[in-house]
């Protein structure tokens, strides 16, 4: 976002932040034919329905079949579909939000980090002061993950405004080997990493490094909401760049790296490092679509979605929900 802070996620308008089924059924030949054929070529939206305007979207499918999205605001807004396309609303995520919150000047919560560990879901997010750095992130679970479920574990990592960083934007990553890790971050001096404790979902004691994964060390310092996913044997950072939250004036798009290494270093397809003003642009501004970001990589029955929000140009800047599939075959995610 422009900013030097998270201000403008309390301006949003409304500030609650794919393909259809239909490609469940189609050959994998006729969606390898989809993929665009450069790196320049970003595709549409898929087709979602009904109650899409968001920000910062969070998406799992339950053991049913189900998808439980939350996004930006309130008390972290919520959004179901059984089939991907059609998407209704619900209640927000907490009946009644944390006291903790008011300490920084706050009655609602940004982006949130939905996922399933040991039994329960789990879902990381973030509160801030409006216009500074004085910020949390805070974790909560459920056995269900659906609305009024979640019991808030409370504060799991902060900054204040005497920080080099700004303590939003969480994504929870488990490795292989069963280490937990947990990327943040937005703009001041670029994305972060701690390492987190699978017993409390809370900083590790025995590892208090605050590592260093992206930064734009010159020039806007407009990097946010990270996200990790392992593929291939290489760590990839999915991240927003440059100014959200304007309308169709937004100039958000995602770029990522990768690592071999899950605390980087984090290099861009140009072997251009992430701490270093690198990204490989995977979606960006096109047509009517303006300023996708604050993105989600999600795992489905038909493959790897990123989960966006983006600014519709045909419906005054409305911010929306984003579906699309990725392609991996070389080596980078091309959406399409």
């Amino acid at each position: 976002m422009s900013r030097t802070s998270r201000t403008t996620r309390t301006t949003r308008t409304p500030r609650s932040r794919r393909r259809a089924t239909a490609l469940l059924t189609v050959p994998a030949a006729v969606l390898l034919a989809l993929v665009p054929s450069t790196a320049s070529a970003y595709p549409n939206p898929g087709t979602v329905t009904g109650s899409v305007v968001v920000h910062d979207p969070t998406m799992i499918r339950d053991s049913s079949g189900r998808y439980l999205l939350y996004a930006t605001g309130g008390g972290l807004s919520y959004r179901t579909s059984t089939n991907r396309t059609a998407f209704s609303a619900g209640s927000d995520a907490f009946t009644s939000r944390p006291s903790w919150w008011s300490n920084y000047g706050t009655t609602e919560a940004w982006a949130p980090d939905i996922s399933y560990h040991g039994g329960k879901y789990l879902m990381y997010y973030a509160v801030s002061t409006f216009g500074s750095n004085k910020s949390a992130i805070g974790l909560a679970g459920s056995s269900t993950g659906l609305p009024g479920s979640w019991s808030d574990y409370g504060t799991v990592y902060t900054s204040t405004t005497s920080s080099d960083y700004n303590a939003i934007d969480p994504n929870l990553f488990v490795d292989d080997d069963g280490k937990w890790w947990l990327s943040f971050g937005s703009w001041w001096t670029g994305l972060k990493m701690i390492q987190i404790d699978p017993s409390s979902g809370k900083q590790l004691s025995s590892n208090t490094t605050r590592y260093s994964i992206a930064s734009r060390p010159t020039g806007t310092k407009a990097v946010e909401a990270p996200y990790i996913v392992k593929r291939n044997g290489y760590y990839y950072l999915f991240a927003s760049y440059d100014t959200c939250c304007a309308g169709t004036s937004s100039t958000y798009k995602v770029k990522v790296g990768r690592a071999t290494s899950i605390t980087g270093p984090y290099y861009d397809k140009s072997g251009v490092a992430m701490t270093n003003n690198g990204g490989t642009a995977v979606l960006e501004s096109h047509g009517s679509i303006i300023g996708p970001g604050g993105q989600s990589i999600m795992n489905d029955v038909d493959g790897d979605l990123i989960v966006y929000h983006y600014y519709d140009g045909n419906d005054n800047g409305t911010p929306k929900l984003g579906i699309n599939l990725l392609n991996w075959s070389t080596g980078w995610p091309v959406a399409y």
